[in-house]
């Protein structure tokens, strides 16, 4: 697959600005709606504090996933060595990485969260922070994915290169998702 016109080979402190500031800015604005978004949970954090103790670490992680996908697809760009093609197996193996990665995260952070309650008597069941971490943080992983590579190949169609927006872009939208994903699976799992 040949890039289009563009300058993804050459490295510019101007153009990366012009590419990045107005992202960062609409960037920006849905993070601060997604900040908000969690001030509504409130009460479901103060009923069921243990959730509390989860919430940072599934955002960040979430970030971090989407992070790692967006850089190994990147540079397999760069390299010539990816075709955006369903039936790329490199793209499919970076993908059951990535959900391998993230089960294993995820169902540390619910028996740590669940050893935390042992320890300040404020427990939840073990099954219970397995099924929220788990549903969540998986579901959370394959939107890292998807949009980690829709947002590389768009930004390549674009003629934008890939390493100045991909990341900022997934990064920023799965920090929103992880956290109204978990907190929608915690509300289901918890209240019904």
């Amino acid at each position: 697959m040949d890039p289009p016109a563009s300058d993804l080979g050459s490295w510019s402190a101007r153009r990366i600005v012009r590419n990045m500031f107005p992202l960062l800015v609409g960037l920006s604005v849905i993070v601060l709606w997604a900040g908000l978004r969690l001030e509504d949970a409130e009460e479901l954090l103060a009923e069921y504090g243990l959730l509390a103790v989860m919430v940072p670490v599934m955002v960040g992680m979430g970030g971090n996933l989407g992070a790692i996908v967006s850089s190994r697809l990147t540079t397999r760009l760069h390299l010539g060595t990816t075709a955006f093609d369903p039936r790329d197996r490199h793209l499919w193996v970076n993908a059951v990485a990535t959900l391998a990665l993230a089960a294993t995260v995820f169902t540390v952070l619910a028996v740590g969260t669940w050893i935390i309650g042992l320890l300040v008597g404020n427990g939840m069941p073990l099954g219970t922070l397995l099924f929220i971490s788990l549903t969540s943080g998986l579901t959370l992983a394959a939107i890292a994915v998807v949009f980690s590579v829709a947002t590389t190949y768009g930004s390549y169609r674009l003629g934008i290169d890939p390493d100045d927006t991909t990341i900022p872009i997934v990064t920023n939208v799965v920090d929103v998702f992880g956290m109204l994903v978990f907190l929608g699976i915690a509300r289901w799992t918890l209240l019904g």
